[in-house]
């Protein structure tokens, strides 16, 4: 059983940074596509990054492009979401997720019912 606990959350002002972690247990997940999603009161769930097996393919929301970056390390089996610039539309829980239905490669899903593991989240506040 795959287990995904996020860390990194918190309170931080507009155009300030956070890093978020995801380690993940149970299993291997370096063959596979790893993601960041956030959802905020009252929306839903939306993709803010995915990361390919191999780290190099990318992919981000265009509401998060330039500011964000996802990034993994396989040896410690846990991904990463670098945040700067952060504006309070940022605010929302993260969540971290992983595909392992099929190998890492692109194109790097952006719905969240194409992955099938899931953290428990990880509170983010912007203030203004």
């Amino acid at each position: 059983q795959v287990q995904l606990v996020e860390s990194g959350g918190g309170l931080a002002q507009a155009g300030g940074s956070l890093r978020l972690s995801c380690a993940a247990s149970g299993r291997t997940l370096s063959s596979y596509t790893m993601a960041w999603f956030r959802q905020a009161p009252g929306k839903e769930r939306e993709f803010v990054a995915g990361v390919g097996w191999s780290g190099i393919s990318t992919a981000y929301a265009d509401s998060v492009k330039g500011r964000f970056t996802i990034s993994r390390d396989n040896a410690k089996n846990a991904v990463y979401l670098q945040m700067t610039s952060l504006k309070p539309e940022d605010t929302a829980v993260y969540y971290c997720a992983a595909d392992t239905a099929r190998f890492g490669v692109p194109p790097i899903a952006i719905i969240h019912e194409k992955y099938n593991y899931w953290g428990q989240g990880t509170q983010v506040t912007v203030s203004s």
